[in-house]
């Protein structure tokens, strides 16, 4: 048989009566697959460019009382030394270029400050006993500085609620301003391995493995605590059960699950603001 007959038969994508072509070889993608892996520098631009955008939604949402707030990204490389914001520079303005890499001392290696002592605080804490924690968000928030007054932990009263059930901690032991690490790793304590913890009389926290997955859940967080907040104000909410919010919140509390949430908005974000990236 000559070469030319052995060559395989080239076949066409399916098409339905209509015309549409569809894929050749269809295959399942789900929202919780994981990334690709990247470069060192690429992982560093990613954290940054997440970080950055990150204040600016916050900014969005009204996470912006004053100039209280941080939001922490773990450098790549040097895993002792974290990204921050600038003490003073509102949300809506941040740019890649001006977040701060702040080492475990709590001095600036990397770019311009001041920088907010209770950021460094209590994100030093928290990067400290959570290896795994890539991202800590933490701002004063209107509706999680309320719940946070009640001092109790949240109801698992929705589906959406459900990703904290039995995940996050409260730390009932209010002293002012957090200016001491010893005050940040009592607050670390308290958030454990769950991945938020509500400060009574403060406002709440957040932490995950990716910048993505700790800012959109302290908006989940804060959501929550809103959704408790008017729910008990018109009656007496009825709390799901634990057997089925334990797995509600096994099924939306995933963390890559948080980070195609916080990467719809991400991508609005910068499509408005481009200079956010810079």
């Amino acid at each position: 048989m000559s070469a030319l007959l052995s060559r395989p038969t080239l076949v066409s994508p399916p098409a339905t009566a209509s015309g549409l072509v569809l894929n050749a070889h269809p295959q399942r993608q789900d929202w919780f697959d994981d990334e690709p892996p990247r470069t060192l520098l690429q992982e560093r631009l990613h954290r940054q460019q997440r970080l950055a955008a990150a204040f600016r939604l916050f900014a969005r949402y009204g996470f912006d009382q004053g100039l209280a707030g941080h939001i922490t990204a773990r450098d790549p490389e040097l895993p002792d030394h974290f990204w921050v914001n600038p003490f003073g520079l509102h949300f809506s303005r941040i740019k890649v270029s001006d977040l701060l890499l702040v080492n475990a001392h709590g001095e600036i290696a990397y770019g311009r400050g001041p920088l907010n002592r209770a950021a460094f605080a209590i994100h030093a804490a928290i990067h400290e006993a959570r290896p795994e924690v890539v991202a800590a968000a933490h701002t004063h928030s209107l509706y999680g500085k309320a719940w946070a007054s009640l001092g109790r932990k949240l109801d698992p009263l929705t589906q959406d609620g459900c990703a904290f059930y039995q995940d996050h901690g409260l730390f009932t032991d209010f002293n002012g301003v957090v200016y001491e690490t010893d005050e940040g790793a009592r607050i670390a304590e308290a958030l454990g391995t769950h991945k938020g913890v509500i400060l009574k009389n403060h406002g709440i926290l957040t932490a995950g493995p990716t910048v993505e997955a700790a800012a959109w859940w302290y908006i989940a967080l804060d959501n929550a605590c809103h959704t408790q907040l008017l729910a008990e104000a018109a009656g007496t909410p009825q709390p799901i059960p634990h057997e089925m919010a334990a797995l509600t919140h096994e099924q939306v509390g995933r963390a890559n699950g948080a980070a195609r949430a916080f990467d719809a908005l991400y991508q609005g974000l910068v499509e408005a603001e481009p200079e956010v990236l810079q």
